[in-house]
């Protein structure tokens, strides 16, 4: 036990550094304004702006995969919830007090981050569908996961997770579909 202790502080330290690090951006004033629009689109407009696009431009073409999409952030907002209560993993910025909250979080807890969870997700089932899409929303998804960092919300750690998680519910759905 004592190694996986020694390994489990070793990464608690690197998710602190590295947290740490992104946050220090909320310093330039035009970043911290950045990341706080890119991590209110990513409360889900983006990804309910996206489904709404593609019906109008497709109508009943894009209705299967529009309800996939909804099926898996479904999915992702059951996972999440049930995870965020059962690992009560505090914020970093409530739990270091180097590290600045840029924005007020959506719920109480850090582990996972929802908002990379939903972004991973979406993204892998919307270009599951329509390919030309990942241009768009892979740089989407990517910032959505850094602002979680930058506004000291989450942890490198609660980031990764969230990433895992959304591409795990969102392979699933589509062996399923």
């Amino acid at each position: 036990m004592p190694r996986l202790d020694a390994t489990l502080q070793v990464i608690r330290q690197w998710d602190v550094r590295t947290c740490a690090g992104f946050n220090r951006a909320i310093r330039i004033k035009w970043l911290l304004h950045l990341f706080r629009a890119v991590s209110w689109l990513g409360d889900g407009i983006v990804w309910y702006s996206l489904m709404l696009a593609l019906l109008l431009a497709s109508g009943a073409e894009a209705a299967f995969a529009v309800l996939h999409m909804a099926a898996a952030g479904l999915a992702c907002t059951l996972l999440y919830r049930t995870l965020k209560k059962g690992t009560l993993r505090p914020r970093p910025f409530e739990v270091h007090a180097h590290i600045a909250a840029g924005a007020v979080p959506l719920d109480r807890f850090s582990f996972p981050s929802g908002h990379t969870l939903h972004a991973v997700a979406f993204t892998l089932v919307a270009t599951a569908y329509y390919p030309a899409l990942a241009a768009l929303l892979v740089p989407v998804t990517v910032a959505v996961a850094l602002s979680r960092l930058v506004l000291g919300l989450h942890y490198p750690s609660d980031v990764l997770a969230g990433a895992a998680l959304g591409a795990a519910v969102a392979i699933a759905s589509l062996s399923l579909a």
